[in-house]
């Protein structure tokens, strides 16, 4: 688990690195380093706190990581919204491959809408 959360960070952190603090980013360097020394020591406790220490710090590089996707995906509902003037139901992202449809819903009481179509 180690191991992975290592490669993992250090990915994200090339990848998207610009997008945190100079604090941050520093202290996800630091945790890191910190974690491999751990590996190599094999001290089972001193990774589980080195591990849980570089989850905590790349919680920012996540946050960071999920604006920059909200923002490519708010970039491309706007440029669909001024090009074909429609819904948000009717717009749909191709990213991945996949349709994605984005809309607004509200539960309805199925006893409560039956009640006012009575009453109509």
């Amino acid at each position: 688990t180690a191991d992975t959360l290592v490669h993992a960070a250090e990915k994200n952190l090339v990848e998207y690195g610009d997008k945190v603090s100079d604090e941050d980013k520093t202290a996800i360097e630091t945790a890191v380093a910190d974690l491999k020394m751990a590996l190599e020591s094999d001290d089972v406790e001193s990774i589980q706190e080195k591990t849980n220490t570089l989850n905590e710090a790349s919680m920012k590089l996540g946050e960071a990581m999920y604006k920059a996707a909200q923002a490519e995906g708010g970039a491309e509902g706007m440029a669909g919204s001024d090009m074909g003037g429609s819904s948000d139901a009717e717009q749909t992202s191709s990213g991945g491959g996949e349709n994605v449809v984005d809309a607004d819903f509200e539960e309805v009481n199925p006893d409560a809408e039956a009640n006012v179509k009575k009453d109509d």
